[in-house]
């Protein structure tokens, strides 16, 4: 690697890093070793995100991760798990249909779901009408 490209990388790296060539070599060199590591970490993460929400979604609905998935992927249904996060998220009525179709495709398969009714979330919460929001005290 050209001098001028590490002195060039090294720029904002602290004390003789930036500065002395073999210390500024070094310590570019590991940040690239470190950013490569961590391109394929951030995919890794993104997934397990992904999978944690759309866990949290198909909760709700009486399903787990792996039967609403099995469901899905029986039923030939090509949503990627990027999408069905999102739907998860910011689309509560089309991923309830998508829970609905995993459930008929798997009791087609006579496959039965079971999660424990604790840990069935209500998707709507209850407002109760006429609580009085705080003031602030005059002076």
């Amino acid at each position: 690697m050209n001098i001028d490209k590490i002195f060039k990388l090294a720029k904002g790296y602290f004390g003789r890093s930036k500065n002395c060539k073999s210390l500024a070599r070094e310590r570019v060199e590991k940040g690239l070793e470190y950013n490569y590591v961590s391109r394929r970490l951030k995919k890794r993460d993104f997934r397990a995100q992904w999978i944690q929400r759309i866990n949290a979604g198909t909760r709700q609905h009486g399903l787990n991760y792996s039967d609403f998935m099995r469901g899905l992927i029986s039923s030939d249904c090509q949503i990627n798990r990027k999408i069905l996060s999102e739907l998860a998220v910011t689309e509560p009525f089309s991923f309830k249909a998508l829970t609905v179709q995993a459930k008929d495709q798997l009791s087609k398969l006579h496959f039965k779901t079971y999660i424990p009714k604790e840990d069935i979330i209500n998707p709507t919460p209850q407002v109760k009408a006429g609580i009085e929001t705080p003031t602030l005290k005059q002076k």
